[in-house]
């Protein structure tokens, strides 16, 4: 079955519209009303694999939550979304869900930057409103803006780390890692 186009639905709706065969290899999301076919490519795949991975590193050694990739999903202020990389604490949720949009919003959302990002600024503020620290990475800019609720945003270059002791005590991302394989093409971008 194809993608509605612009056809207005509920989120109910959308939930058990998602779950049909059909849609099982998909990403979708449901934004404002509307069902968002989110691609990806091997490049964003790949920046949200090493973020995955470092923070996958930490929790082996600091066990206090879930990590995400792509194919999780979560419900935010009524809608559905797909970040690229999530984390979500124990103490909002033991244990994630197993079929559909988890229930609970993640606690850091990280989307990477794509030049198709359709709704970001409605999916950004409807994060910020339940309280989601959310990064958006631009790695043709070697760059990650990082929004939290009722603080002002900081933008972290290649030669940054970032800390997140409010989401995970001690832990630390050196941008360079992550950005490390960014050819000098896209470093001019």
């Amino acid at each position: 079955m194809a993608i509605p186009n612009k056809i207005k639905m509920t989120a109910s709706a959308f939930d058990d519209w998602v779950q049909l065969p059909e849609n099982a290899d998909k990403r979708l999301e449901f934004v404002a009303g509307e069902i968002i076919d989110v691609p990806s490519n091997p490049y964003v795949s790949k920046i949200a694999g090493l973020i995955l991975t470092f923070i996958n590193i930490y929790l082996f050694k600091n066990d206090i939550g879930h990590v995400t990739g792509e194919a999780g999903g979560y419900m935010v202020a009524g809608e559905r979304y797909a970040p690229d990389v999530a984390f979500i604490s124990y103490e909002k949720q033991a244990e994630l869900t197993k079929q559909g949009y988890n229930p609970n919003p993640p606690d850091l959302a990280i989307s990477i930057a794509k030049s198709h990002l359709s709704k970001l600024s409605i999916k950004l503020g409807n994060y910020l409103a339940v309280g989601t620290m959310v990064w958006i990475v631009r790695p043709e800019k070697q760059s990650i803006e990082v929004y939290q609720p009722a603080t002002p945003t900081k933008v972290y270059r290649a030669k940054d780390s970032i800390k997140l002791d409010n989401v995970l005590p001690d832990f630390e991302l050196k941008l360079s890692d992550v950005f490390k394989d960014v050819t000098p093409e896209e470093k001019s971008q």
